[in-house]
């Protein structure tokens, strides 16, 4: 085999390593648990007069607990994200038959913020609910 040719071998699977090591992990806890914490499981499943225990079944447990001037429990969860998404185009063989390079790249990122407050009675029960979703 010719050097020329083996070098052609060498850069694409050079080419195909690069490309297959662009992946990004899942959104999974330190446990593995992907819990997914949206405004649609609050719309769905939060319920005024739901207990508190419910409400850790549904949306695990909270970031921040605090209580209000009455001291009744308030809960509050936290939730921000971002997804970064890279692509690039090139030529594979025919970049190196021809000896020349060509490369085309973007990025794009996306951020989303989720805050849920979770206000209890005096009997740990939901007493009023709030949310706030915004994407960047």
């Amino acid at each position: 085999m010719s050097k020329k040719f083996l070098f052609i071998i060498f850069a694409s699977l050079v080419n195909m390593l690069v490309a297959s090591g662009c992946t990004h992990p899942t959104n999974a806890g330190p446990d593995g648990d992907a819990r997914n914490l949206t405004v649609g499981t609050v719309q769905g499943e939060i319920k005024i007069g739901m207990p508190a225990s419910d409400v850790v079944a549904v949306l695990g447990s909270p970031n921040i607990v605090t209580t209000d001037e009455q001291r009744r429990e308030v809960w509050v969860y936290d939730k921000v994200s971002s997804n970064r998404v890279d692509t690039s185009n090139s030529i594979g063989g025919t970049i190196i038959i021809f000896g020349g390079e060509s490369k085309q790249k973007e990025s794009t990122t996306t951020q989303k913020t989720l805050t849920i407050i979770i206000k209890y009675d005096e009997q740990k029960r939901v007493r009023d609910f709030a949310y706030n979703y915004t994407q960047f």
